[in-house]
């Protein structure tokens, strides 16, 4: 039998990139003469894209002025306290192994998701990675779902997607692929489980025997 096939999501779930994210947003505020946010409030606001997440936290008509301070902010800092949560390595390099394919599926700017997984010398067992500014869809629009299990070559029966939001949970009911939760990231079990989520761990390292053992036919 072929390995799993899986589209990862990649903050919360693959990494921990929360101290950039929160530096970037509070650099940016202060540079608007705004209160920096809390790190509760940044947890909010992220996980639709960068967009979103900068007009919940200053409103949409600051948004513009925001992500010109943003954004070369980021190009130069978002190397700084990024790193590979337990297990994350472990689950792609295991996949691989069993025949399996495993792509990045995220909300994030796609050529920072991209540089990034360089850095963390993961990209090599990627066969794909998908994020902003790729496509015209961000999740959980079911178009950006297909055209990422289309380039992989995959459908949406023999696909895993493992997330840490809603957005993620959204995504995978809006194509038809299977729903694996981990609250490493930005939700609690209990936010998922409200959310419709049947299958919610607490970390990747108690979910990858679940991935390898998954029957594609069966989801």
């Amino acid at each position: 039998m072929r390995g799993p096939t899986l589209l990862c999501d990649l903050d919360g779930t693959l990494l921990d990139h929360f101290q950039a994210i929160q530096r970037c947003h509070t650099h940016t505020m202060q540079q608007m003469g705004l209160p920096p946010p809390t790190p509760a409030q940044v947890r909010a606001a992220i996980g639709g894209g960068l967009a979103a997440a900068i007009t919940r936290l200053v409103g949409a008509a600051r948004l513009t002025e925001a992500l010109t301070i943003y954004q070369p902010y980021w190009d130069d800092t978002m190397l700084d306290d990024v790193a590979l949560l337990p297990g994350a390595r472990e689950l792609l390099t295991a996949v691989k192994e069993a025949g399996g394919q495993a792509a990045i599926f995220t909300n994030k700017h796609g050529p920072s998701s991209r540089r990034i997984c360089q850095h963390l010398g993961i990209s090599e067992l990627l066969v794909g990675n998908f994020g902003a500014t790729d496509t015209p869809w961000l999740k959980p629009t079911r178009a950006f779902t297909l055209h990422a299990l289309e380039t992989i070559g995959a459908t949406a029966a023999q696909t895993a997607l493992v997330g840490d939001s809603p957005y993620d949970l959204a995504a995978a009911h809006n194509s038809g692929c299977t729903f694996y939760g981990v609250t490493t990231g930005t939700h609690s079990a209990a936010e998922l489980l409200a959310a419709g989520a049947v299958n919610v761990f607490p970390d990747l390292p108690s979910l990858t025997p679940i991935l390898l053992s998954r029957n594609p036919a069966s989801a």
